[in-house]
């Protein structure tokens, strides 16, 4: 199992940096809906707890 999990993180290593080298512009823009998808949810968050309190 843990020989599994090694090649499976090996591939995703593989897959993201062949996906940067070979387009650049998308992982970046991939990247950045990430942390929006973060920050967003970092706010909604905040703004649940601070209603709660309230």
């Amino acid at each position: 199992m843990a020989q599994a999990k090694k090649i499976a993180l090996y591939m995703l290593i593989v897959f993201v940096l062949y996906t940067i080298i070979k387009t650049p512009a998308r992982a970046a823009d991939l990247v950045q809906v990430g942390f929006e998808g973060i920050s967003d949810a970092a706010k909604s968050v905040g703004e649940f707890m601070t209603e709660l309190t309230n």
